[in-house]
């Protein structure tokens, strides 16, 4: 019987992680990864303490205090969560099950896909959604970003250091990230930048070789020729395996309250995976240290 259990490897988990070492509570982390989103920024300038670092460095740094508190993490995924009577049980798609008094919900997101004809068939032969991951995969070849946020604007500056030409579609009729990233865009030579755009198919041949477009405002069609797209048009909260007594709102994301606290007494949530705003690191962490804290709270008072 544990404490806590805690799901999910990034910023809110592992900071929850190291609060429960703190507070001597039996624990567990599950996650298949560490850093979650984070560990994909090229570059982190507004996490406290670093200037400048890179997402997958920060991460790294994340996971080697929580080693010194000696968490146990283990490479899975959660697949179901149940009330137990006063407790919970958790299942893994690897088989594992566990019990504990509370659970701390910090599961973040996944990338949004297109769902556009072709996807599915090229994911991995030329359709990627993490540019710090596989941008060097592309250099020397022309590419596509899908997203004119602040994720697509930072994955094209990244690609276009090293492909001749690197396409920024958006399907609004302005970008949407930080005048910071836009300013940086459109200094760049080789970026093309494509408004009023979207994607309506994929194709290729045993790798992905082009994509077809829309002009939403003209309804023009036309084709660009690409080895790789990097979809960057946002994530949708990992919650498939929670139950329906754990309430969401509208967009999928787990509703708590100002002290970590869900609709299902034990089970509190953190970071991404939840309703605050502002989706940044350094809230996540600051949630994960609320939701712990939070947790012992009730751990205390049951």
């Amino acid at each position: 019987m544990l404490d806590v259990l805690i799901i999910g490897g990034g910023p809110a988990g592992m900071t929850a992680s190291i609060y429960a070492a703190r507070k001597v509570l039996s624990q567990i982390l599950i996650s298949p990864d560490v850093g979650g989103q984070a560990a994909w920024a090229s570059e982190v300038e507004n996490y406290l303490g670093y200037s400048i670092i890179s997402g997958f460095d920060l991460a790294e740094k994340f996971e080697d205090h929580v080693k010194r508190f000696g968490v146990e993490r283990l490479d899975d995924r959660v697949a179901a969560l149940h009330k137990n009577g006063r407790t919970f049980v958790i299942k893994t798609m690897g088989g594992r099950e566990f019990e504990s008094r509370t659970v701390i919900v910090a599961s973040g997101r996944s990338a949004r896909n297109l769902g556009v004809p072709g996807e599915e068939e090229f994911k991995g032969k030329g359709v990627t959604y993490c540019a710090t991951c596989d941008a060097p995969l592309y250099a020397g070849e022309d590419v596509a970003v899908v997203g004119g946020g602040n994720a697509g604007l930072d994955a094209a500056l990244q690609l276009a250091r090293m492909s001749p030409t690197v396409y920024v579609i958006e399907s609004e009729g302005q970008l949407t990230g930080d005048k910071k990233f836009q300013q940086r865009i459109r200094r760049a030579k080789n970026v093309r930048l494509l408004t009023d755009t979207e994607v309506t198919s994929i194709s290729g041949g045993k790798m992905l070789e082009s994509l077809a477009v829309r002009n939403t405002a003209s309804g023009e069609e036309s084709r660009i020729a690409v080895t790789g797209v990097f979809v960057e048009i946002g994530a949708m909260p990992n919650v498939g395996f929670l139950p329906p007594e754990v309430k969401v709102n509208k967009r999928g994301e787990v509703v708590i309250d100002c002290a970590c606290y869900t609709s299902m007494p034990g089970v509190f949530g953190a970071g991404d995976v939840t309703n605050i705003p502002n989706k940044q690191i350094i809230i996540a962490a600051g949630e994960g240290a609320k939701a712990l804290l939070a947790a012992n709270d009730y751990l205390i008072h049951h």
